[in-house]
């Protein structure tokens, strides 16, 4: 099994070299209140330079439409990541992917987990270091692209795919060396960790 990587959070030119070095497929700069957020001037300049292979994604939690509009404007990413009930008051075009984010709470009824496209699922709250409940993820990535996010490291990821074999994973905080700083070392861990998780668990 091939595992989707995306690393999140990224907000120097070191640490997208360090992503786009170490294999990640898409890249995630956050625009939501965070130590991690960036404006959009300076996410376009931090991947201005990267492969278009690499997907740039737009990381947002109930962005305002101005917000939005800015951020699409300048960045012009390949993808929106914000909470599933965000896009109906967004005007998304066409050519930029939808990645919706469901969070792991009482509230969500898992029947209405979009499985058409790839959803993030993850804890309560966005980069925090909190675990999803992986054998709830289990069960939603059945038969849909389940991104898991929450709580990665490069210590547990390969646990996590073994148990939950997501579509894909997303890291920020599990490769910080402080909150919001990214540290290369873990970075590259991460991504080892990943990659030998997919070896094992080939089929």
């Amino acid at each position: 099994m091939r595992v989707f990587v995306k690393i999140c959070g990224l907000s120097t030119p070191r640490a997208v070299t360090a992503a786009v070095n170490a294999g990640a497929d898409a890249i995630g700069f956050v625009f939501a209140e965070s130590p991690r957020q960036v404006t959009p001037k300076r996410a376009r300049e931090l991947c201005a330079a990267v492969s278009p292979v690499i997907i740039r994604v737009a990381v947002m939690r109930h962005p305002p439409v101005a917000d939005w509009r800015a951020v699409a404007q300048e960045l012009e990413p390949d993808w929106l990541q914000t909470d599933a009930e965000d896009f109906a008051g967004l005007d998304v075009a066409d050519h930029i992917g939808r990645l919706p984010v469901y969070r792991d709470t009482p509230a969500l009824d898992d029947a209405n987990v979009a499985a058409d496209s790839p959803v993030l699922f993850e804890a309560a709250g966005s980069g925090e270091g909190a675990r999803a409940n992986w054998q709830r993820a289990a069960l939603l990535a059945s038969g849909r692209q389940l991104i898991l996010a929450g709580g990665l490291t490069p210590d547990n990821v390969g646990e996590a795919i073994a148990t939950v074999r997501p579509w894909g994973v997303d890291v920020s905080s599990g490769v910080e060396s402080k909150r919001g700083v990214k540290d290369v070392g873990r970075i590259a861990a991460f991504m080892q960790a990943v990659r030998e998780a997919e070896q094992i668990h080939a089929d």
